[in-house]
């Protein structure tokens, strides 16, 4: 049996350099590289006044809200979704989550696939890339 504690990840900040409200916390405790063989999880935190930049996914995902209140932006889309909601996000289509709560946005995102490359607006550090695998790994200089 596989399991992941949520709480006790290893998390990895993103972030673009041009815009310091661009912040995410994130790990993907599920993927090809430790077993699955057609699905992956992403746990991300967003904090308040913050958000995760505009990207697509090469797989379909479903992001369940665990806590706090976050605004979704899916295409030309824009609706709110809290605690206990989900939202479907096909694979392409534009999508991003901004924090308008006052407490950590605590999120999981269920992909179809077990390896999904994302590819975002703008570069994202600390990989100074636009296009990011699963799970994104930063090269040591």
């Amino acid at each position: 049996m596989k399991t992941a504690d949520l709480n006790a990840l290893d998390m990895l900040q993103a972030w673009y350099e041009d815009d310091p409200a661009m912040r995410v916390r994130a790990n993907f405790p599920f993927y090809g590289a430790t077993g699955n063989a057609s699905s992956a999880v992403v746990y991300f935190e967003v904090e308040p006044g913050h958000y995760l930049g505009t990207h697509t996914d090469s797989a379909e995902e479903i992001v369940l809200i665990l806590s706090g209140r976050v605004e979704a932006r899916l295409g030309d889309e824009t609706g709110q979704l809290s605690a206990g909601q989900a939202v479907l996000i096909p694979a392409m289509v534009p999508h991003g989550i901004r924090n308008v709560g006052d407490e950590t946005a605590r999120c999981v995102g269920f992909f179809s696939s077990a390896m999904v490359e994302s590819t975002f607006d703008r570069p994202v550090m600390p990989f100074g890339e636009r296009k990011i695998g699963t799970p994104p790994v930063v090269n040591a200089v």
